[in-house]
């Protein structure tokens, strides 16, 4: 089952038919280990509609949710950091951690410099180097269980971080530094490693780049991400969780405003934003 945030309600799929439930509210219903449970239950008291209810969405996250990031869990995404930082003498860093015991996890948002899907994301204006980084993206509740997962696209700044990692902070957050959407994937299940996450950005209705990768390659588990957040931090509302990127545009690319990315992981969906 997938749920969407929309300004009317929560809005359910299931079997191909679209539910509103008018009075759910996101906040409340997101933060729950048996959601799958309860979500099935109310849809059987609602009327099947059509895709038209999820013409307009919200972003996937709660207005009291933090979203978090981890990197370094592909081996391409490794080698690109080595790859920036090499000037600024922090290119071991990251091959330190891809091997290490701990992962790289930092805080990446509030939800309230969070896109949604069909909404803008930024491009810092002091940076010279800026691409999206596609990612699973893992919802998570207060109790650290994983219970779905959405799209999440982690606009970085390869110049700032590449100039020092110390400015990771700087390279990361801002306003419209992240999206994530178009919905949330319920499920009891891990996700299966064949599952692939597809990149396209496009300008002038021209492909620039494209990339695709199976999340089999990510070194580390989505549970051993969480553990590792969830260590001496507490999420009373719960959280959403970046996995980290396998596909890196070379670097002879950089975004440009009006370029559109294209996101999808199979089964979920495609997120889609615009650089502004």
């Amino acid at each position: 089952m997938k749920i969407y945030n929309t300004p009317k309600g929560i809005v359910f799929e299931q079997d191909g038919s679209f539910y509103l439930a008018p009075e759910a509210r996101w906040d409340s219903f997101i933060n729950d280990d048996n959601i799958l449970e309860n979500a099935k239950k109310m849809v059987n008291g609602l009327q099947p509609g059509d895709a038209s209810l999820i013409e307009v969405t919200l972003p996937v996250i709660g207005s009291q949710q933090e979203l978090w990031a981890c990197g370094v869990t592909y081996y391409r995404s490794m080698v690109g950091r080595q790859e920036e930082s090499k000037a600024g003498g922090g290119a071991d860093f990251y091959a330190k951690v891809y091997e290490a015991e701990r992962p790289e996890c930092f805080f990446k948002s509030t939800p309230g410099r969070v896109a949604g899907n069909n909404a803008f994301v930024r491009i810092r204006k002091d940076s010279t180097w800026d691409v999206p980084e596609p990612e699973l993206t893992l919802v998570v509740t207060s109790s650290g269980k994983i219970i779905g997962y959405t799209i999440g696209n982690d606009m970085s700044s390869r110049s700032i971080e590449g100039e020092n990692p110390l400015y990771l902070p700087q390279a990361k957050t801002y306003d419209g530094c992240a999206a994530v959407g178009p919905c949330v994937y319920l499920s009891t299940e891990p996700i299966d490693g064949s599952t692939g996450i597809h990149l396209s950005i496009r300008r002038n209705n021209e492909e620039k780049f494209s990339g695709s990768i199976t999340i089999s390659q990510m070194k580390r588990t989505p549970g051993e991400l969480v553990s590792f957040i969830y260590r001496e931090s507490s999420f009373p509302h719960g959280c959403l969780v970046m996995t980290g990127t396998g596909i890196v545009p070379g670097n002879d690319f950089t975004l440009k405003s009006g370029d559109v990315i294209s996101i999808s992981i199979d089964g979920i969906g495609t997120l889609v934003n615009t650089v502004k």
